[in-house]
């Protein structure tokens, strides 16, 4: 069970949004370099990136704060937000990302991310944003009429690495992470499913490490790291006494 500091980027800034709401930005951190510093000094493993003006502009924005990022950490990082083209995907592999994550292309063009996934083995995660049960796209702009297990379905065989599951609903405000939901979706792939939204306290970490939810990859943890309400060293001796 992986737990993923998230960094969300936007105006080159480490910030957090309520409800994906660009407006409803508040400012963490202007210096995201630092920030990922302090997460792999805290013991974190792997780091979670998205590019949020990338996400509603459909190409990479923030790529100076990413490449500051990746030069001042070791730990292994995955990155979503505005990639929507081959030559994109190669561009943030070629510069250290480890893996990234394709959302609203996943639902506009899953030929793409079935190309992606052969050219790139392993490396290619798909973001599943849901609002009320539909997935949304364009940086959560916009709802489709396809269900997180319907889009999770057309990719079985394509070998994606991951699926990111986000309640956009829970995201930013604390509510508590929708593990009924994520594991539903869990159970319905053979690719590992990491939970996102709402991770509100140490809490949602042990329920995390409860059975029923082991088949889940890890979680993301956003506002409730920034906000003191998770204690990182006590997340993560529960995460590494339970791997024992």
């Amino acid at each position: 069970m992986i737990l993923f500091p998230a960094i969300d980027l936007k105006d080159g800034q480490c910030v957090r949004l309520k409800l994906g709401d660009m407006n409803a930005a508040t400012v963490f951190n202007d210096d995201p370099a630092a920030q990922a510093r302090t997460f792999e000094q805290q013991g974190f493993s792997y780091l979670h990136i998205v590019d949020l003006n990338g996400a509603f502009e459909g190409r990479p924005v923030n790529a100076a704060a990413v490449d500051a990022i990746l030069k001042a950490i070791k730990m292994p990082a995955q990155l979503g937000g505005g990639i929507r083209d081959l030559a994109t995907v190669e561009n943030w592999l070629d510069r250290g990302i480890r893996r990234v994550i394709l959302g609203t292309a996943a639902v506009r063009d899953p030929a793409f991310v079935r190309d992606a996934c052969k050219r790139f083995p392993g490396r290619i995660a798909v973001g599943i944003d849901a609002k009320g049960g539909k997935v949304a796209v364009e940086g959560w702009a916009e709802t489709s009429e396809l269900t997180a297990i319907e889009l999770a379905s057309r990719f079985e065989d394509a070998g994606v690495a991951a699926i990111i599951y986000t309640d956009i609903d829970r995201d930013g405000v604390l509510k508590g992470l929708n593990l009924e939901s994520t594991a539903e979706l869990a159970r319905s792939t053979s690719i590992p499913v990491i939970a996102s939204g709402g991770l509100a306290s140490i809490d949602d970490v042990k329920a995390l490490l409860r059975p029923e939810y082991a088949m889940l990859e890890g979680a993301i943890t956003g506002r409730a790291l920034y906000d003191g309400r998770i204690d990182p060293a006590e997340a993560l001796a529960l995460l590494k006494s339970k791997a024992r």
